[in-house]
Formats: C-alpha cells, structure tokens, sequence
C-alpha cells in the first residue's frame, strides 16, 4: 500500500467518525491512527527510537 491509499483510507476513516460519531469520535480515531501509525513504522524500522531519546548507539 503507498502513501496516497493510506492517506486516503486515514482521510475517509476520519471523515466517517466526525460525520457519525462527532468531535470526540473524530479524536479518537485520530489519536488512535497516530499510534497505530507510529507502531507500524517501529516495527518497520523505519523509525529509530533511540534518535526520539537524544542517543546515539554508537
């Protein structure tokens, strides 16, 4: 899946918690995509952790 598909999956995702649930839903799904998204590129190793924590490995 490329950028633009997941940009526009989160944008619908989003678009149907404000439109059914409200504000309080539309942070939820929010905050919740932001984990997520955070998790996935942990576990991609696209994100290195220790740069986030101020040290170097090395």
């Amino acid at each position: 899946m490329n950028s633009t598909q997941l940009g526009l999956m989160t944008g619908l995702a989003l678009g149907f918690a404000a439109a059914f649930g409200g504000f309080g839903a539309f942070l939820a799904v929010l905050v919740f995509g932001a984990l997520g998204l955070f998790a996935g590129r942990v576990l991609d190793g696209k994100l290195d952790l220790s740069q986030l924590a101020g040290r170097d490995r090395g």
